[in-house]
C-alpha cells in the first residue's frame, strides 16, 4: 500500500485544489531554485521529517506555554497568600489605634500595674500583627510630604520656616502588608 501511494504521488502531474483549479504539482514557486522540489513533490521520508519537525515545534510551544502558566499561577498564589489576611488586618487597625490612644492616656496616670498590663497586651497584639506581615509606614514630623506614601488631610501655616511642604503632624498611622500600603498615614502639612 505504501508503494502504491508513493507511485501515485510521483505519477500525478496535476491535482485539484479547494478552488477546483488545476495545479501542476511539479511547478516550483521560485524559478531560480531549479534543484529544489516543491512541498508537493517531497519524498515520504522528507514529508515525515517535516511533519516531525512541525510536531516538535508544536510540542515545544505548548510546553513553553504550560511553563509560563505554572510560573504565573505560582506567582498569583504567592500574592494571594501575602494579601489573604488583608481584610482581617484592616479590621484590626482601629483596635490598634485605640490601644495607642489608651497607652497615651494610661501613661498620664500613676498606676504602674495597669500601665504594664496594657503594655503587655499592646505588644502582644502588635507582634502578632507583625508576624502576619503588617508593618507601620514610617513617617514622622519634619519628613518631606510624599503623596505616594501619605494622605494629606489639611494644610496649615508652617509653625517654622523649615516645615514648609513637610509633615507637621501625623494624625493617623499608616500600615502596609508586604509592599502594599493598606492604609495611608493621615498627615497635616505646612504651607
Amino acid at each position: 500500500m505504501f508503494k502504491k501511494r508513493f507511485k501515485d504521488t510521483f505519477n500525478m502531474t496535476t491535482e485539484k485544489n479547494d478552488n477546483e483549479e488545476v495545479v501542476d504539482s511539479t511547478h516550483t514557486e521560485h524559478p531560480h531554485e531549479e534543484g529544489i522540489a516543491s512541498a508537493d513533490a517531497l519524498t515520504p521520508e522528507q514529508q515525515l521529517q517535516e511533519d516531525l519537525a512541525s510536531e516538535k515545534d508544536k510540542h515545544l510551544r505548548l510546553f513553553a506555554e504550560f511553563e509560563n502558566f505554572k510560573r504565573r499561577n505560582a506567582k498569583e498564589r504567592i500574592e494571594l497568600f501575602k494579601t489573604a489576611n488583608q481584610d482581617v488586618l484592616q479590621s484590626l487597625l482601629p483596635v490598634l489605634d485605640d490601644f495607642d490612644r489608651a497607652m497615651t492616656e494610661i501613661k498620664k496616670t500613676d498606676d504602674d500595674v495597669l500601665l504594664k498590663g496594657v503594655e503587655l497586651i499592646h505588644e502582644k497584639l502588635k507582634s502578632t500583627l507583625v508576624s502576619k506581615g503588617l508593618e507601620e509606614v514610617a513617617i514622622k514630623t519634619g519628613d518631606i510630604f510624599d503623596a505616594d506614601y501619605a494622605e494629606a488631610i489639611t494644610q496649615i501655616p508652617a509653625p517654622a520656616p523649615n516645615l514648609k511642604g513637610k509633615v507637621v503632624d501625623v494624625i493617623e498611622k499608616g500600615y502596609k502588608l508586604g509592599d502594599k500600603i493598606i492604609r495611608f498615614p493621615k498627615v497635616v502639612i505646612g504651607h
